[in-house]
């Protein structure tokens, strides 16, 4: 019986341990760390400790309007770089073969090189000088409970994992960095940095995820995994300075609070003929943030959109010690029209969406260990 649980859940479960949530660019605000299904059904009724430590990485520089990409960016070399990285660190408490308890907190350092938020030549539109802004910092915490639908000593080829948590505004939602050359003598000032690299959304939340996966034949499943956060909260006050670069841009004066989704799911194979060892997966995953939040509203400032990847994996998977490794590979981006770009549009009778940049992929790697 445990051989076919761990068979089932090596692939699926190593494979998201502790990855980070979402949208690989100007897209995502930041990762909430998502634990889906660490904590396994084990047929055992033992109590155990789970750390898990798992890392991110992308690069977000292709401009994309809808579904299209502006190409002429990169061309002209106006494209706005991001460069994220980030450590989540996670502890989980397995009460017994059903019901678990996470902790999750992520460790973000992100890097926005860009022109159209510096080097303004004389007051005017036009730019001459690219700049860097940073932020670095605790991201906003979560924590969430885990329960198994089904009696894992009973149904042993697969299973239904339900988690509901919360997020707490514990990241910087407010972090500051210097703009060059947009001071009244053409100096540099300090601002609140883009929404794409804060720390924080400044937004209590609730998460809600379900896990499954599906043993087909003995070293052979699927899996999958979905999460949402829902942020009531519309925005946070957060100054963003759109409202300086052109008129068009007023009604995005503040940040927004958006909520934020994630879907994965495909096939995992063992490689190995016992209940350890490694196995490989393949999948697609859909991360984005919604036009629209399911609770409150969803005016002021947010980048909408999503990305569709295909996401291969690597996992490994121990008595005591697992490691996983993905890549998700984009290959559909779309920029989606916002509430304030659909006000814009309505008001003038010329439709207006803005633009958003995305990553080709990103790297995914974890540990985690059981005590």
């Amino acid at each position: 019986m445990k051989k076919l649980l761990y068979l089932a859940a090596a692939g699926a479960i190593s494979l998201c341990a502790t990855q980070r949530t979402f949208s690989q660019g100007c897209v995502a605000i930041r990762g909430t760390g998502n634990a889906c299904m660490i904590a396994h059904a084990d047929s055992s009724d033992q109590k155990q400790w789970i750390v898990s430590a798992s890392t991110r990485y992308f690069k977000s520089f292709r401009h994309f309007s809808g579904p299209n990409e502006n190409k002429e960016r990169l061309e002209l070399h106006t494209e706005v770089i991001n460069h994220t990285a980030s450590l989540d660190i996670n502890v989980m408490r397995v009460l017994n073969d059903r019901w678990s308890l996470m902790v999750d907190l992520p460790i973000i350092s992100n890097a926005r090189s860009s022109l159209y938020e510096h080097g303004l030549i004389n007051g005017s539109n036009k730019f001459n000088e690219r700049h860097s802004m940073h932020s670095f910092g605790i991201g906003d915490l979560r924590i969430a409970a885990y329960h198994w639908l089904f009696d894992p000593k009973k149904s042993v080829r697969g299973n239904v994992q339900l988690g509901l948590g919360i997020k707490l505004p514990t990241g910087d939602y407010k972090y500051e960095d210097y703009w060059y050359n947009v001071g009244a003598n053409g100096t540099k000032e300090l601002r609140t940095v883009d929404q794409s690299i804060q720390l924080g959304d400044g937004g209590t939340g609730v998460t809600v995820e379900l896990n499954t996966y599906y043993n087909i034949f003995h070293n052979f499943g699927v899996y999958g995994n979905f999460f949402y956060l829902i942020n009531p909260r519309e925005q946070n006050g957060v100054r963003t300075y759109r409202e300086t670069l052109s008129p068009r841009l007023a009604n995005e004066a503040i940040m927004s609070v958006p909520d934020q989704f994630m879907a994965r799911g495909g096939f995992s194979y063992s490689l190995n003929a016992v209940a350890r060892g490694w196995a490989v997966a393949a999948g697609a995953r859909l991360e984005g943030i919604p036009v629209h939040d399911l609770i409150g509203g969803s005016g002021d400032f947010r980048r909408p959109g999503f990305v569709w990847s295909v996401e291969p994996g690597l996992t490994y998977s121990g008595r005591k010690f697992s490691f996983f490794a993905t890549v998700p590979v984009a290959f559909f981006r779309n920029r989606t029209q916002s509430v304030t770009d659909k006000a814009y549009s309505d008001k003038t009778g010329t439709f207006v969406r803005g633009d958003a940049a995305f990553a080709d992929y990103s790297v995914n790697a974890g540990v985690s260990f059981k005590f």
